[in-house]
């Protein structure tokens, strides 16, 4: 179970890193040329905070557990995933991107398992 939690944790830290970095370095046009029209809905402010959430998410699901330092922020920052996930899902709902509903429940799934199996 511990392989299955770490290979899951490695997953979501990249996927989260990529993304909140990219929110955070790039413009709102930049963005929606590269991850889709999306954002043309949410101001400039937002969109960083969103990426600092998804980068500080990243970081809390491998860090803590990994150095051992207050390590109950692994399944807090999965929790917080979780979170910011549900919001995506509820975007792509209403713009009707079953895909990316498909993906977002997957996402969704592994920092669930993530946040239930660290507190375990």
């Amino acid at each position: 179970m511990n392989t299955l939690l770490w290979v899951f944790q490695l997953i979501l830290a990249g996927m989260f890193l990529v993304s909140g970095s990219m929110k955070l370095l790039l413009s709102r046009d930049q963005l929606i040329v590269r991850m889709g029209d999306w954002a043309k809905g949410y101001s400039p402010g937002f969109l960083k905070f969103i990426g600092a959430a998804e980068a500080l998410g990243a970081i809390g699901v491998v860090v803590p557990w990994r150095t051992g330092i207050a390590p109950i922020l692994t399944p807090v920052a999965s929790a917080g995933l979780v979170a910011i996930m549900v919001g995506a899902t509820a975007l792509h709902v209403r713009r009707g991107e079953i895909p990316r509903v498909v993906m977002n429940f997957g996402i969704v799934a592994m920092a669930v398992v993530v946040a239930w199996g660290r507190l375990s």
